[in-house]
């Protein structure tokens, strides 16, 4: 009975969350276009500012992908233990950056506001906008650090929505691009350490 209403509240939630994902959505569709060029302004206005936003842009991902091997071995003594995260984060990644994220930039056709808009982007980027696969790569890497620490996964959180906002100032996302990037890191986070974790024990039984 106990495990009926933990499925039953885990599907009302889950339907909560994915019509409220859905709602923001289709605001932010429509605020999109001024949201751009809102942060957009902030750009070409000062070279160290633009500096530090190619920096957030380009370079966040590769001091978060330090930064989770630290933790990794801050709070895992166990090598198994150690083993299984690293599993975990690499399939998150394959699944939200190599696969869903590739399927949407195939299935839904968006320009980014350089071809859209033509404006001077701050970086090149290629390829259609939505969703963005850093930012689907980061918010899943930031749901496998908060399942490991909660208090460094919110700031993986807080970090991982700066290199979006980044992305949107220095010209190559929209806004709806970070929101569809952070829904598709955070789905593929939940789904692969709910498949996973069942199977630790037995990993554990066997090493």
């Amino acid at each position: 009975i106990k495990m009926k209403l933990n499925e039953k509240a885990f599907a009302n939630a889950l339907s909560i969350l994915t019509a409220g994902f859905y709602f923001l959505f289709y605001i932010l569709s429509f605020l999109t276009p001024p949201l751009f060029e809102f942060l957009f302004k902030a750009a070409h206005e000062n070279p160290f500012l633009d500096w530090l936003i190619v920096f957030f842009a380009t370079y966040l991902p590769y001091i978060l992908g330090i930064a989770f091997l630290a933790l990794l071995f801050r709070f895992h003594r166990d090598w198994r233990k150690r083993v299984f995260v690293v599993i975990e984060a690499v399939l998150v990644s394959i699944l939200s950056r190599g696969i869903v994220a590739e399927i949407l930039h195939f299935l839904y056709l968006s320009p980014r506001p350089p071809a859209a808009l033509g404006v001077n982007s701050l970086i090149f980027v290629p390829g259609n906008s939505f969703p963005s696969g850093h930012t689907s790569l980061l918010f899943g890497l930031a749901t496998v650090v908060f399942y490991m620490n909660r208090r460094w996964g919110m700031w993986f959180f807080g970090l991982a929505f700066l290199n979006g906002l980044s992305r949107v100032v220095a010209g190559v996302h929209w806004p709806f691009d970070i929101l569809g990037g952070a829904g598709v890191g955070i789905a593929s986070g939940f789904l692969v350490h709910l498949l996973m974790r069942p199977h630790f024990g037995k990993f554990q039984s066997e090493n």
